[in-house]
C-alpha cells in the first residue's frame, strides 16, 4: 500500500521532437529546449522521432547519391550558413561546423532508434546528446560505425549491440516506417516540436515551446 504522506514525483511530460542529427537546426533547437526545460519545476522528456532529410537522395541501396538535384543552390547554402551562425551568437552555442553536408546521418538514426528501444530514457538521452555533440562540436563523422560504436561505449550502451543493430535490415525497415509516418504526420522538415495537436518547426526560441507545451499554441 502507498504511503500518502510521501510525495510522489511528477510524471514528466513528454514533447515529441521530430529531428535528423545532420541538421544543424536540430542541434540549435536542443539548445533551446535545454533552455525552456531550465526554467521548469516539472520535468519535461523528450519523444524523439527520427527523419531522414536525405530520403529524396537515397537510391536502392540506401546510398546517398549527391548527384541528386535538391534544389538548393550555393545560395541557399550560404544563407543557411549565415542562419546558423546568427541562432549559434544566440543562444550562445559551441559549433565547429555550420553545416554537414558530407555525413549520412542514418546510421546514426538506427543506433539512436534502437537505443531508444532498449534501453531506459536517461541512456538514451546520453547517448543521442553525445551523437549530437561529436557531430558539431568535434567534427566527428558520426555516419562511421566506430565512432558510433564508441559513443554507444561511453553512454554504457553495449558495442556489440550497435553493431548488431546496424546490420539488422528489419530494424533498418522499421526505421524507415517511422521516416514515412512522420512525413504523414504533416512533418517537412526538422526540428520539429509537437504537443497535443500543435507543432512548433524550426530552431524557435524557448518562450516558443514554453507557449506551445503550456497552452497557448501559437509559437
Amino acid at each position: 500500500m502507498t504511503d500518502p504522506s510521501v510525495d510522489e514525483a511528477p510524471a514528466a511530460t513528454v514533447l515529441t521532437v521530430y529531428s535528423d542529427y545532420v541538421c544543424p537546426f536540430c542541434y540549435l533547437g536542443r539548445e533551446s529546449l535545454r533552455r525552456y526545460q531550465a526554467t521548469r519545476d516539472d520535468p519535461l522528456e523528450i519523444d524523439w522521432q527520427p527523419f531522414d532529410l536525405r530520403s529524396g537522395q537515397r537510391g536502392p541501396d540506401g546510398e546517398i547519391d549527391h548527384s541528386v538535384d535538391t534544389g538548393k543552390d550555393d545560395e541557399y547554402f550560404e544563407q543557411a550558413k549565415e542562419n546558423v551562425r546568427r541562432l549559434q551568437e544566440q543562444y550562445d552555442v559551441e559549433m565547429n561546423l555550420d553545416l554537414a553536408t558530407d555525413v549520412d546521418s542514418l546510421d546514426a538514426q538506427v543506433a539512436s532508434y534502437y537505443v531508444k528501444g532498449h534501453y531506459d530514457y536517461e541512456t538514451w538521452l546520453t547517448f543521442d546528446e553525445a551523437l549530437l555533440a561529436a557531430l558539431w562540436q568535434d567534427g566527428r563523422d558520426i555516419g562511421d560505425e566506430s565512432v558510433l560504436v564508441d559513443l554507444a561505449a561511453d553512454a554504457d550502451v553495449d558495442p556489440d549491440e550497435v553493431r548488431a543493430a546496424l546490420d539488422d535490415d528489419a530494424l533498418r525497415a522499421e526505421l524507415d516506417e517511422q521516416f514515412r509516418a512522420a512525413q504523414q504526420a504533416g512533418v517537412t522538415g526538422v526540428p520539429t516540436f509537437a504537443y497535443d495537436g500543435y507543432a512548433a518547426r524550426g530552431a524557435v526560441p524557448p518562450e516558443h515551446i514554453e507557449r506551445l507545451v503550456e497552452g497557448t499554441h501559437d509559437a
